[in-house]
């Protein structure tokens, strides 16, 4: 099977480091811009009458992805980075064939010079990344409210406060705010790294976000422009 992209995300996540573990986690705001070939409306057609959609769309900047080694077991951010678990048991990026799913909001469908342009709220992907494929969610077949989840049932997901000086808050466009504050608050370390005394970059938008986090609280120490391309 060969699969070429459809479509694009753009957003402010541009860096792995910092994107939420799950979609859904956050309210950022991305658009789907679709390839020239796959600009027709008639091919959305009906896509308006649904308030989520499944995406289907490549780990492209994993480069371990890139080694054709089969590993059986991740060590999945839920079990704190250093427990093992199978990949099939896992959302792990690092997969056989490194494809995601996400569930996200379908806000709007744009009609603009770049043809038609989802915009979505929810994702879990970086600006670039490459969509295989979009389906409709269905609520009837797609919700499993008695599933049980796992690990993931017994190692819930915990926050951080955020200490974001009002200062610093004000450098980041308003309606950015809240979903910069709810990818912080999910702590964007890696879960095997605690030293209260380093500072983290996280790129976004046109920011580096600069914090450090001790005993349950991040605190944002810096906002600078960053001088990558937007």
């Amino acid at each position: 099977m060969e699969l070429r992209p459809i479509a694009y995300i753009r957003n402010n996540f541009k860096e792995k480091f910092g994107i939420p573990r799950q979609s859904g986690l956050s309210d950022i705001i991305s658009e789907i811009v679709f390839e020239k070939e796959f600009r027709d409306a008639n091919a959305l057609r009906g896509l308006e009458g649904f308030s989520y959609i499944w995406l289907i769309w490549g780990f492209s900047e994993n480069q371990e992805n890139n080694d054709s080694t089969f590993r059986p077991t991740v060590r999945p951010p839920r079990l704190g980075g250093n427990e093992r678990a199978g990949v099939f048991a896992t959302r792990s990026p690092f997969r056989p064939n490194p494809l995601g799913l996400s569930s996200v909001v379908l806000e709007e469908i744009l009609h603009t010079e770049e043809g038609p342009v989802l915009k979505i709220r929810g994702a879990d992907l970086m600006d670039g990344t490459p969509i295989y494929d979009i389906k409709p969610y269905l609520r009837d077949f797609d919700c499993h409210t008695d599933a049980r989840s796992g690990f993931a049932d017994e190692r819930k997901y915990s926050t951080l406060e955020v200490d974001f000086p009002q200062e610093l808050l004000e450098k980041i466009p308003e309606q950015d705010r809240k979903p910069l504050i709810q990818a912080l608050e999910q702590d964007p370390r890696p879960h095997y790294q605690d030293d209260p005394d380093r500072i983290y970059g996280m790129l976004f938008g046109k920011n580096n976000i600069r914090f450090r986090i001790s005993d349950g609280t991040l605190k944002v120490t810096e906002i600078s422009e960053s001088h990558q391309d937007s």
